[in-house]
């Protein structure tokens, strides 16, 4: 077997099995859980390459949390000591070089990967959460006494049930999935991934046909957990991790629902492809020796998303 870009979450049929996440308490507006909602008390650690973390950076941006809720992007070139920061973004709470300190001072036996999104408690010194599906439905409904935007609402209870049945199709076989192709070590393991990545994505693209974003007319907590996959496809997944079928600017309509979300108002500056490249391509030394970073593709995500006739669309 090909040795795996990272061992501890690779199983002996070569498939990439992701690491459970290691700190998982809540923050909560009436402070029932111990972790009360407070402005300037909170941060985030992110990387702006990281889907997962770039899911927290929009909920941010959209809600209006700017203000309330500090935030540090990592260097997105990342080497055997993890995550690091930057002279230009240095670590505001402890001045500590890489993240991987954050973690040991919270749990000193932690031995894991290190990874981002990381919620950090100033109060108590030491994160509270790096679940990123889990931070953003805090930032979602628990500091709305704080955001400018508290109105918004990505998961609304009369469409729990819809999005909650998407994203248990587009975590393990869209989100995850790339990842289950790209660091997989085996051919089996590979084909199967690769498999279940386009049959969702084919159904992804046949329920969008007719609405303009996955539960109808609104956006959703399920479109932001899909666009950051979308956004990274074509200049990095297709290529680096052999999700080589069809780009998504071949679907017909996943290529301007990706364009319909990425022209929402903020999303753009959320959207970093230098450093989702660099992060990718230099990154992964079992997958790109090299370190080479490609030029492409060309992407126009600014082009009209051609959505204009579906139900909701302003476009």
């Amino acid at each position: 077997m090909t040795e795996a870009q990272f061992p501890r979450e690779t199983d002996d049929g070569g498939a990439f099995v992701r690491q459970e996440s290691a700190f998982r308490e809540w923050v909560t507006a009436d402070g029932s859980s111990g972790l009360p909602a407070e402005s300037g008390r909170y941060h985030l650690y992110v990387s702006l390459a990281c889907p997962w973390a770039s899911r927290t950076v929009i909920y941010r941006k959209l809600k209006g949390l700017e203000e309330a809720i500090s935030m540090t992007v990592v260097d997105p070139v990342r080497d055997e000591r993890g995550w690091r920061f930057t002279p230009e973004e240095p670590d505001p709470i402890n001045g500590f070089e890489f993240l991987s300190e954050s973690y040991l001072l919270t749990d000193p036996g932690f031995e894991g990967r290190v990874t981002v999104p990381l919620l950090w408690d100033r109060e108590t010194d030491r994160g509270v959460n790096n679940e990123s599906s889990e931070i953003i439905r805090m930032l979602n409904t628990e500091f709305n006494a704080f955001a400018g935007n508290p109105e918004l609402d990505f998961y609304p209870e009369r469409l729990r049930p819809e999005i909650d049945r998407l994203n248990d199709l587009i975590y393990p076989r869209v989100n995850n999935g790339v990842y289950r192709c790209g660091f997989a070590t085996t051919q089996e393991a590979y084909e199967e991934a690769f498999v279940d990545l386009f049959e969702a994505l084919d159904e992804l693209d046949d329920l969008l046909a007719d609405r303009r974003f996955l539960t109808g007319p609104t956006i959703t907590e399920a479109d932001w957990r899909l666009f950051v996959t979308l956004v990274r496809f074509d200049p990095v997944y297709v290529g680096h991790f052999k999700c080589n079928q069809r780009q998504i600017a071949e679907y017909p309509n996943l290529s301007g629902y990706l364009r319909d979300l990425y022209q929402e108002p903020g999303i753009a500056d959320t959207v970093d492809f230098d450093q989702i490249k660099r992060h990718y391509y230099v990154t992964h030394p079992q997958i790109n020796p090299t370190g080479i970073v490609p030029m492409g593709p060309l992407m126009d995500l600014e082009a009209p998303p051609g959505r204009g006739d579906l139900t909701g669309s302003a476009r």
